[in-house]
C-alpha cells in the first residue's frame, strides 16, 4: 500500500572535477585503488499502518451504522403543535341566489376555483333540484361507470343529493341548493360540509342557509 507522505531520498550524483584532456593528458585511474561504489539502500514504502512521524495516520470512518449511533443518540420527540383549525373546519362562503338561478351561480363558482388554479379534482358539485346536465348524462350509462368516476377523482365531479352520503370528501365542496323536495337542504348541507376539505361554496337562500348552518354563515 502506497503511503502518500513517503518520499524516496534522492541519492546525490557524484561529480567529479573535470580537468580537459589537451591541459593535463588523459585521466588513468589504477585498476588497484578503483573500488565500485556500491549503491545506497533506498529504504522501502513505510507500512500503512505506521503513520510518518509529526502527521496523523488516515482515520478509518466508522461503519454506517455506528454513525448513525454517533449522529442520533436517541429519538428526540417532536414538539407539539396547536391543532389547525382550518383543517378541522373548513371556510364556508355564501354566494346568494335564488333556486333558479343556484345552479348557474355554482358553475360560475366552479369557472373561478379553475380560474384561480384548482384542479378539476379538487371539486364536488352537489345539487338539490335537477341533476347537473353531466351528471344526468353520465348516470345514463349505469351508476357503475358513473361512481367509477368519482372514485377516480381525475375531473369535476356533480351528484345529486340524495347521494351525498356516497360522495367521498374532496377539498372544495359547491353546494347548490336548487329546489328539491323539502327538507333536501336540511338534510344534506350538514353533510357537505363534512365533506369539504378547506372550502364550501354554498349557492342559495341566504336565509335559509343561515337557518341550517348558523347564523355566523
Amino acid at each position: 500500500m502506497f503511503d502518500r507522505y513517503q518520499l524516496t531520498p534522492l541519492t546525490p550524483a557524484i561529480e567529479e572535477p573535470q580537468i580537459h584532456e589537451s591541459a593535463q593528458g588523459p585521466r588513468v585511474t589504477p585498476a588497484a585503488s578503483r573500488t565500485a561504489q556500491t549503491p545506497r539502500p533506498v529504504p522501502g514504502p513505510r507500512p500503512a499502518a505506521v503513520p510518518r512521524p509529526g502527521r496523523p495516520g488516515p482515520v478509518r470512518p466508522a461503519p454506517p451504522a455506528q454513525r448513525a449511533a454517533q449522529a442520533t443518540p436517541g429519538p428526540v420527540p417532536a414538539a407539539p403543535t396547536a391543532p389547525s383549525v382550518s383543517a378541522a373546519v373548513p371556510q364556508v362562503q355564501l354566494i346568494p341566489a335564488s333556486a333558479e338561478g343556484a345552479l348557474d351561480a355554482a358553475e360560475e363558482a366552479v369557472d373561478l376555483l379553475l380560474d384561480t388554479g384548482r384542479a378539476p379534482g379538487d371539486i364536488l358539485v352537489i345539487t338539490t333540484g335537477d341533476p347537473h346536465p353531466w351528471a344526468a348524462h353520465e348516470l345514463s350509462f349505469g351508476e357503475a361507470s358513473y361512481w367509477a368516476q368519482h372514485d377516480a377523482k381525475d375531473d369535476i365531479f356533480y351528484a345529486d343529493a340524495s347521494h351525498v352520503q356516497r360522495a367521498a370528501g374532496r377539498p372544495v365542496v359547491v353546494f347548490a341548493a336548487n329546489g328539491g323536495p323539502a327538507g333536501a337542504i336540511a338534510a344534506a348541507l350538514p353533510v357537505a360540509l363534512t365533506r369539504a376539505g378547506a372550502l364550501l361554496i354554498v349557492c342559495g337562500d341566504a336565509q335559509q342557509i343561515n337557518s341550517v348552518l348558523g347564523a355566523g354563515v
